[in-house]
């Protein structure tokens, strides 16, 4: 179940840092910010993002030590999103040692 968590992860941080490279070499989120602002399903959008970052962050703080580290870790999650979200989960699941599964990784505390 680990690996396949691993290889799953892997396959959506790469396939997330693929979409926003390309996607910023086309377009300029700055400059289109007033017109993407004003669609109703981007709102939302953005919203729905943002909760998932406080759910997200939640098992972060309860699994990290410092404050620095919950600081970077919320910095992450919000500028780059899925990008960090994934990153996170894989380092989580690399720092498992052999014979750990899904009750170490949730419920284990860093450090």
């Amino acid at each position: 179940m680990i690996s396949a968590l691993k290889i799953l992860f892997s396959i959506v941080f790469v396939w997330m840092c693929y979409v926003v490279i390309t996607t910023c070499l086309k377009s300029n989120l700055f400059t289109e910010w007033d017109y993407l602002g004003s669609i109703p399903w981007m709102r939302a959008t953005l919203w729905d993002f943002y909760a998932n970052v406080l759910v997200i962050f939640v098992w972060v703080c309860y699994k990290e030590k410092t404050i620095i580290g919950k600081a970077i870790w919320l910095i992450l999650l919000v500028t780059l999103g899925s990008i960090a979200s994934c990153g996170y989960v894989l380092i989580q699941l690399f720092r498992l040692k052999p014979g750990e599964g899904l009750k170490e990784l949730f419920g284990k505390k860093n450090g």
